[in-house]
């Protein structure tokens, strides 16, 4: 599989033939190159940092038949967007097995991490692609028979994280090759200490992938 990185915490996924490909988290900072040609996207939730409506609609636009999975709440919500074309979008709930793009996919986890004071207090779907697992907000360690990790799409920085929790996500999921994500609020300076410490503090296989730039795994 090939993996590209773009802004913030999108991921695409490509198997190395081209016949299959799906889409994670295009949000408000997504470059729309990223949807050229992809088969599906995945939302794991609705903040905006995370999906853009009037990106998607243009990427519909060019591909009516451009699969969508979410979560029902958000899948709702997008089914209902005036310039939103095509098949609505599929709900998918956490445990659920289903095919995207051409991938194998289970949605795991189910709720956003907190920040504080209970918020922010939101559905969260984090996806595991054939062993590629994009947590989207959140800290859910995978654990179930046919949730083996073989690559951590790894939150890098938010508000309802921190570097401690980073690094015992990656501890708790072990998984053979590590990839940040969620950075967009990080400086360079900020990026090269968490790596830093991923690096020193894990036994994790750590790369961090350039944006629009792609990693092919094993």
């Amino acid at each position: 599989m090939r993996l590209t990185k773009y802004a913030h915490a999108c991921v695409r996924i490509d198997s190395t033939d081209g016949d299959r490909s799906v889409l994670i988290d295009p949000g408000c900072w997504t470059e729309p190159e990223a949807f050229h040609g992809v088969r599906a996207v995945l939302y794991t939730h609705g903040h905006a940092d995370h999906v853009d409506e009037g990106l998607l609609a243009a990427a519909r636009a060019a591909d009516p038949q451009l699969e969508v999975y979410t979560h029902p709440e958000l899948a709702a919500e997008l089914a209902a967007h005036p310039d939103l074309t095509g098949p609505a979008p599929v709900a998918v709930r956490t445990g659920e097995a289903f095919t995207a793009g051409g991938f194998a996919v289970r949605a795991v986890g189910g709720r956003h991490a907190e920040t504080i004071d209970g918020y922010p207090d939101c559905a969260n779907l984090g996806y595991l692609v054939e062993g590629v697992y994009h947590p989207g907000d959140s800290l859910h360690v995978p654990t179930g028979p046919d949730e083996e990790v073989r690559a951590l799409l790894l939150p890098a920085g938010g508000p309802w994280q921190s570097l401690r929790q980073a690094i015992e996500m990656v501890r708790a999921v072990r998984p053979e090759r590590t990839f940040p994500i969620h950075d967009a609020h990080l400086s360079e300076i900020g990026n090269e200490n968490v790596d830093g410490w991923i690096d020193r503090a894990t036994d994790t296989r750590y790369t961090r992938i350039p944006l629009r730039e792609s990693a092919l795994l094993d």
